[in-house]
């Protein structure tokens, strides 16, 4: 358990060293986005939210239809071939 705290805690460590981005840097960020779109941030908002619910709906089909396909390819427990009669 220790282990994994102390792993956890030196991938955390080895990400804020590799974006080196503190809090302040995440407040000029924020103004910057909030001059940039401004009273258009809601809508920017909710295309994004559409957006990623459309890739959802997009995932979930392409899922269905690959479980679809493996059903109809698996075997069945009767042979297809009929049997002969004597």
């Amino acid at each position: 358990m220790l282990r994994s705290r102390s792993m956890h805690a030196y991938a955390r460590k080895q990400v804020a060293i590799m974006f080196n981005v503190g809090p302040w840097e995440l407040v000029i960020l924020a103004v910057l986005g909030l001059l940039i779109f401004g009273k258009r941030l809601p809508e920017v908002g909710r295309s994004l939210g559409k957006s990623v619910v459309e890739f959802k709906k997009g995932l979930s089909g392409i899922e269905d239809e690959v479980k679809q396909a493996g059903e109809s390819s698996a075997p069945s427990d009767q042979p297809d071939r009929p049997s002969a009669k004597p």
